[in-house]
């Protein structure tokens, strides 16, 4: 499809961005026609969010010359973006937590006088109606889920007339019913000719929802594809450079062990407000445990009680129970202890680096902050900090010039990310947990985190597995436990169910028996 002055929202031409000695962008020239939805894809690192950051106005181009409607223009603010139509919505929300939808969508205008809340709310009446968006104007934003407050940033962006709309991310954090509610009203903005950009790592959504796929390799543009004459392995082998193996493996689990048995586990989150309510279960050696829910169900609280570093509420249990000598009381247990039983946690937040990783250290000095047990690991060497560290760059791909001279908080969050899960595997534990492992990296890199985790299932390591892609879920793990509203919905097998299923446990609670 060419971009032709009146059939193209956006071009940009040879566009180049340079942080220091690292090219984000080079040449790049892409099209984003009007009343179309495009997909934009490829690795960690190359360079799809420095493009978009620059259309929309977070950063300036180098070289390069984007036009808006044919016209060639100049964006060097996200006001500008804004002014010429261009709107992006981030994977981590900028809202006012206590301010209501209106206020929100009111912040930043020009609008002088008292704020009109009567025709601020009709306005956003008339989008959501024409749209399928369900917004309340007076709710605060810190009563809504998280699908309510990314709809209030889609409504923010249309708002203020935006006709080109750039998505980061958009299902992170969705259940499957959330995303087809979303992939519904994208399809109503492309028929009102809006011009949506989407970033996802998740190739069924790119097949489901896009028209066509921009692939972007190392900074540099691959090609584009129409969608309907393409499919995931040749968008894969695009973004790599070579056949990958996109076929998750799910052995069967060899005598499976209770390794861990949690009872009655109730705590509360750092406001007093009840995270895990009465919940139980059992984690056993050979297999993997996906924990499935919405944002903030329990999950992170979930593992942290585990690894000793959420207090418990009287009458919790957590026990684990070695392949050899007596059940082990967990609670009440340092996370230090805990750890030397051969309970590993490998936690990814949002802040990378606010748990496990020291930012001023290099990647073998961070190596070190582990007590490494003996034993066979995927990592070939681990006779000093240096060489695991090296062991660990080479068998995830970790983008980084060396391992022991620059600070580990210089790397890209997707590399950061990275180093920490493979030190955890390569601790071989007895238990391992692991949140988030592969949040925001790409798929290449995400495959060698799976076949590493079913390593470690192979080798009789009970896996506790929490993460945001229920396909992925449904592939992985052996059964899958659901929270709702911090408890147990049910615990599910992951060879007969499906995503429907999982995602009515996820939003639906089941009414106990009295």
């Amino acid at each position: 499809m060419t971009c032709l002055d009146r059939s193209c929202a956006i071009r940009m031409e040879n566009i180049t961005k340079v942080f220091g000695s690292v090219v984000a962008n080079n040449k790049v020239s892409l099209e984003i026609n009007k009343g179309e939805i495009l997909s934009l894809l490829g690795e960690n690192g190359s360079g799809k969010t420095t493009l978009m950051n620059m259309l929309s106005g977070i950063y300036y181009p180098d070289d390069g010359q984007i036009y808006v409607n044919g016209e060639p223009v100049t964006i060097r603010s996200p006001k500008d973006a804004f002014d010429l139509g261009i709107g992006m919505i981030h994977q981590h929300f900028k809202l006012v937590d206590v301010f209501t939808a209106a206020e929100n969508i009111a912040l930043g205008l020009n609008e002088k006088g008292k704020l009109d809340k009567k025709a601020i709310a009709a306005r956003v009446k008339e989008i959501c109606d024409k749209y399928g968006f369900d917004v309340d104007p007076d709710q605060k934003v810190y009563d809504m889920s998280v699908s309510q407050k990314q709809t209030l940033e889609i409504v923010k962006v249309l708002y203020r007339g935006a006709d080109v709309l750039i998505l980061d991310e958009p299902t992170a954090v969705l259940t499957p019913q959330e995303a087809n509610k979303l992939f519904a009203v994208m399809r109503n903005m492309k028929k009102d000719n809006k011009s949506i950009i989407i970033i996802t790592h998740k190739l069924h959504e790119v097949m489901d929802i896009s028209d066509r796929v921009a692939v972007l390799r190392k900074g540099e543009f691959v090609g584009a594809l129409d969608t309907s004459k393409t499919n995931p392995q040749e968008l894969t082998d695009m973004m790599v450079g070579h056949a990958v193996e996109l076929n998750i493996d799910r052995p069967d689990p060899v005598d499976p062990q209770v390794r861990i048995m949690v009872e009655n586990l109730t705590c509360y989150n750092s406001d007093g407000i009840k995270a895990l309510d009465n919940v139980s279960f059992e984690a056993r050696s050979g297999e993997i445990l996906g924990i499935a829910g919405i944002s903030g169900c329990g999950q992170k609280e979930l593992l942290e009680s585990i690894a000793g570093l959420q207090k418990t509420a009287s009458g919790s249990s957590i026990k684990y129970i070695p392949a050899e000598g007596e059940e082990v009381q967990l609670v009440g247990m340092s996370p230090l202890k805990i750890a030397r039983l051969g309970v590993a946690l490998s936690f990814v937040p949002e802040d990378r680096l606010g748990m496990g990783l020291v930012g001023d250290l290099n990647i073998a000095a961070n190596m070190l902050l582990k007590n490494y047990q003996s034993g066979s690991s995927p990592f070939t060497n681990k006779k000093s900090s240096k060489a695991l560290a090296e062991d660990v760059v080479h068998q995830l791909d970790v983008k980084a010039p060396d391992v022991d001279k620059i600070p580990i908080r210089r790397l890209s969050g997707g590399n950061v990310q990275k180093v920490l899960v493979g030190r955890e595997i390569a601790a071989n534990p007895n238990v391992l947990m692991t949140a988030y492992a592969v949040r925001g990296l790409d798929i290449n890199t995400s495959y060698a985190i799976y076949d590493l985790l079913n390593e470690q299932k192979k080798k009789g390591t009970a896996v506790i597995y929490v993460g945001e892609d229920l396909d992925v879920l449904l592939e992985l793990c052996d059964r899958i436990l659901v929270l709702c509203s911090g408890k147990v919905n049910g615990i599910v097998d992951g060879r007969s169910t499906t995503k429907e299923e999982v995602g009515l446990l996820m939003t639906n609670l089941v009414k106990e028996d009295e």
